[in-house]
């Protein structure tokens, strides 16, 4: 029992740490790590300029939903 009260607390740590109150953040830095791999199997140099280009468009769209949240 003890066992698994102690996983499930930690899932529920990690949970909180990673994904916290906005799932979609989360969801949307998986995707970017992803194409970044992908692209970068594929041609090294485009990712040096798509993964920071995503990650901004993730922030604008995040700013944008906060902004309009408040």
């Amino acid at each position: 029992m003890r066992l698994g009260h102690w996983l499930a607390t930690f899932g529920r740590f990690w949970w909180e740490f990673i994904v916290g109150d906005t799932p979609e953040i989360a969801l949307g830095v998986a995707v970017i790590v992803i194409a970044g791999w992908l692209v970068a199997k594929s041609a090294p140099t485009a990712a040096l300029v798509v993964v920071p280009l995503a990650i901004i468009a993730l922030l604008v769209a995040s700013l944008r939903r906060g902004l309009n949240a408040a």
